[in-house]
């Protein structure tokens, strides 16, 4: 499809400026369209969703959960230890007053 340009008004090539912007616009909604077709069927055929293979869908994550507090210091309750790894100032602290670890438990 050939035309020829030469021969159109200024208000002519307006026109058609808009008419092409228009095309595109709805020649790319079409073919994202298909796009997505195309992957949801291709992921179909494994047996996935989308989301899944996008990592959207239900996770199935290996990250360990948080570990429950064991001990709470007896002057401030928001300050907790789980029992794993380095004791903190406060344990330190209430065990060298005298206090025994099992009075800490939670």
């Amino acid at each position: 499809m050939k035309i020829d340009l030469s021969q159109m008004t200024r208000k002519d090539l307006l026109q058609l400026e808009q008419d092409v912007k228009a095309a595109f616009k709805n020649a790319e909604a079409r073919e994202l369209s298909e796009a997505r077709k195309a992957i949801e069927l291709t992921a179909a055929e494994y047996g996935y969703s989308v989301d899944e293979l996008l990592g959207k869908g239900p996770k199935t994550s290996d990250k360990k959960t948080k570990a429950v507090a064991k001990y709470r210091n007896p002057e401030n309750h928001e300050e907790t230890w789980t029992g794993r790894g380095r004791k903190p100032h406060w344990l330190h602290e209430a065990l060298t007053k005298g206090l025994d670890i099992s009075d800490l438990e939670i």
